[in-house]
């Protein structure tokens, strides 16, 4: 487990884990906190924030130099690049790590130990892996890990994304991603446009930007208008200065939404949506599970389901969207994404639920990726050297590193679990988690109003004091407009390749709050 709270992030991976626990099963986690899951663990890498690259290269060199614990059959049948990655590695000795880490060598060698001999290891990661300026090359570090093990094709193993909201894989699948269309083919590509010209009519042939590329557009004055779904990135988004600034410069801004967020204060035209118990259709799971929905409750008045809201919108900027049920829809997907051909709404409901792919009507769905072969042929093993500087770093004027994440009674900005009065009753407001002794220090004590300050900007919240957290760390939650950690973090700090910013290593400073 590296980069993942699942007690608070996802409560039921989180039972999973400790039944398995009880089975007899070892757990490994890798977080700067001491969280519920670090404190069940066998082994708790109490790692220093940003340095999760450097200890999967050391994990991998500890099993290939030191244990020679690798799987040979695999690497030879199933992969290529290995000698590129072997080299890379040479270096990364345990001892090599240690000081960027803060972990003790014989940690790292037992950690690789116990991983690379499971027989069965499986690794579940989370947002403290992507959100850093290393996220893709510590995501291919850990691809490379599970393929040096063999670890990946069969059950008990592999390398598993806990995904956000409950439809992430599902929304991706159907190209809610800057670069793809739906069934992850490239925008730009000679087989998308073949594929999905002759339903959908001529589409620009260009990928779009990315969310981070997307604000700094509207701030430039190169985007104009904005169709927001879903979405609160005044609560969500690094850097809320920036964000504000720039939904405030577009001359058109149209927000889609089940509440009144601080973004949709922002809007020019506000268009009502409905619930997931207010609509059918189906989500995708973090297994890549696709799942029927059912209209539980009656929508309000005025609000009416996503689908019914985007055709009416593009029927009135003249193009054709006459689909007469979310049924009608699926069956249009069936025929542009190959993996999910082969699944109607009466299969999905009768075996509740399928995992893609699944080609064909008699197809039974594929619950384990990668069992023969990769999408690509070969596993390629990927080169993923730590950088000299992550440019976070902290300093006098802002000496403490900032992590966010969430707690368990509230879910992403608040937008409907702060709507909760007993979950809001009993987690009202935003608590700053520090160290006693950096309290001491700074003179502060527990329940006090103090402020934080980042290059960014500045919120109130109320010091509590906890041996969870390493000195110099701070910890705060984002669910709370009043005190939006979102003000802190940067927007200039991202992974190079993704563009997704650093909200897990952000530096700051707190005083007492006057």
């Amino acid at each position: 487990m590296i980069g993942s709270n699942t007690s608070a992030q996802h409560p039921l991976a989180y039972a999973r884990i400790t039944a398995a626990k009880k089975r007899g099963a070892k757990l490994i986690t890798v977080d700067p906190r001491r969280t519920p899951v670090a404190t069940l663990s066998d082994i708790h890498l109490a790692i220093r924030p940003g340095s999760n690259l450097a200890l999967v290269n050391a994990l991998m060199h500890a099993i290939l130099f030191e244990e020679k614990a690798q799987d040979e059959a695999f690497i030879n049948e199933r992969t290529e690049h290995f000698d590129a990655l072997r080299a890379s590695l040479e270096g990364c000795t345990p001892e090599w790590a240690a000081p960027l880490t803060g972990l003790r060598p014989e940690a790292i060698r037992e950690t690789a130990r116990l991983y690379a001999k499971g027989p069965n290891s499986i690794i579940l990661y989370c947002m403290g892996v992507t959100q850093q300026v290393t996220g893709t090359r510590t995501c291919g570090a850990l691809a490379n890990l599970v393929m040096l093990c063999g670890m990946i094709g069969r059950p008990s193993t592999g390398l598993i994304p806990l995904r956000g909201q409950n439809n992430v894989q599902g929304s991706c699948d159907m190209g809610a991603l800057p670069e793809t269309l739906p069934g992850y083919v490239k925008a730009d590509s000679e087989l998308g446009h073949q594929r999905f010209a002759r339903l959908w009519g001529p589409f620009a042939d260009e990928q779009g930007k990315k969310l981070t590329e997307i604000m700094d557009g509207m701030r430039d004055g190169s985007i104009r208008a904005a169709y927001i779904m879903g979405e609160n990135p005044m609560q969500s988004d690094p850097d809320a200065a920036k964000v504000e600034a720039g939904l405030r410069n577009l001359d058109f801004l149209i927000v889609q939404d089940i509440f009144m967020t601080p973004t949709a204060q922002l809007a020019d035209v506000i268009l009502p949506a409905t619930s997931y118990l207010e609509k059918q259709g189906t989500f995708t799971n973090t297994e890549r599970r696709v799942q029927l929905i059912n209209e539980v409750l009656s929508p309000l008045p005025g609000t009416r389901a996503d689908w019914r809201i985007l055709c009416d919108v593009i029927n009135a900027l003249g193009g054709r969207a006459d689909y007469d049920s979310p049924r009608e829809i699926f069956n249009e997907i069936r025929q542009v994404v190959p993996s999910y051909a082969g699944m109607d709404y009466t299969r999905l409901a009768e075996e509740q639920g399928l995992c893609w792919p699944c080609p064909t009507p008699d197809h039974p769905g594929t619950p384990y990726l990668h069992a023969a072969s990769f999408m690509r042929g070969r596993g390629l093993f990927t080169v993923n050297d730590v950088p000299d500087d992550l440019g976070c770093a902290t300093d006098e004027t802002y000496p403490f590193t900032l992590l966010t994440g969430r707690v368990s009674h509230h879910y992403h900005t608040g937008t409907m679990t702060r709507r909760s009065w007993a979950l809001d009753r009993e987690y009202p407001e935003a608590f700053l988690d520090m160290h006693p002794d950096d309290a001491a220090a700074l003179r502060l004590k527990d329940n006090w109003k103090v402020r934080v300050t980042s290059r960014q900007g500045s919120i109130v919240a109320r010091l509590r004091t906890t041996m969870d957290l390493q000195p110099g760390t701070v910890f705060l939650p984002f669910h709370f407009a009043e005190s939006p950690a979102n003000a802190l973090t940067s927007h200039e700090h991202l992974d190079p390749t993704v563009k997704i910013p650093a909200l897990k290593l952000t530096p700051v400073r707190v005083e007492e709050a006057k």
